[in-house]
């Protein structure tokens, strides 16, 4: 079973070679580096879900390694190390690492805590694409991929229509929308000048959101111009 791709960086071949049986056997794919520049390289061209990383290299070490990587990439960073002394493994982990394990190791704690970190890692993970698709204001809440939109806890029932003209401003919060803008978006079609489609649409929108309609809370009118969701 597939269970991700690991990058093992280590210049010494004992420990590349057991540790690769071990990965192998639980299911994940292998990329292996014997040093630090080796490992960004593989980086620019694989994904990788999670980082095993030997700190004393030659050409570049773990460390620099470390905070290379930490520049642009989140997965998760465990640390092999022979220095066991409480500040080095304080400089590893305020670098960056999530993890640090001192040689000589188990293979088998090293396969539990690729386990631990890649199970939080995908949880997070999980989590961010589930809040990438809703947007919080205040009590209203818009979910992109249900079209659900609930205000303090009650749905609202809006048309599709009028849920794409609130996903747009939502999209777009603190900016001010012309009703131009708003209908050749949503409409797909050019805008006429006496066209008061979007104004309609925009007040049924309110008395289905909104707790004062005569005073929003949510959809602002700025006169002469358009509609914002500040």
């Amino acid at each position: 079973m597939f269970g991700g791709t690991i990058l093992l960086v280590d210049d010494e071949k004992e420990i590349v070679d057991l540790l690769e049986i071990y990965l192998k056997n639980e299911g994940y794919q292998l990329l292996k580096a014997s040093n630090g520049a080796e490992a960004l390289e593989l980086l620019n061209s694989h994904e990788v879900d999670l980082i095993i990383l030997d700190v004393m290299m030659p050409q570049m070490d773990g460390i620099e390694a470390c905070m290379k990587i930490r520049e642009e990439k989140q997965m998760p960073i465990i640390m092999l190390s022979a220095k066991s002394q409480e500040m080095d493994k304080i400089t590893g982990l305020s670098i960056g690492a999530d993890d640090y394990v001192v040689k000589p190791f188990s293979p088998l704690e090293v396969m539990a805590r690729v386990k631990s970190h890649l199970r939080r890692y995908r949880q997070l993970n999980a989590s961010a694409v589930k809040n990438d698709n809703e947007i919080i204001i205040d009590d209203l809440i818009i979910n992109m991929a249900t079209h659900k939109v609930t205000v303090d806890q009650i749905d609202a029932r809006l048309t599709p229509r009028e849920f794409a003209i609130l996903q747009v401003l939502a999209r777009n919060r603190g900016i001010v929308l012309s009703m131009e803008k708003i209908y050749e978006t949503v409409w797909n079609e050019p805008f006429w000048e006496s066209n008061n489609t979007v104004m309609v649409h925009i007040r049924k929108i309110r008395e289905k959101i909104e707790k004062e309609p005569s005073n929003p809370q949510y959809i602002k009118t700025v006169w002469g111009i358009g509609y914002t969701i500040e």
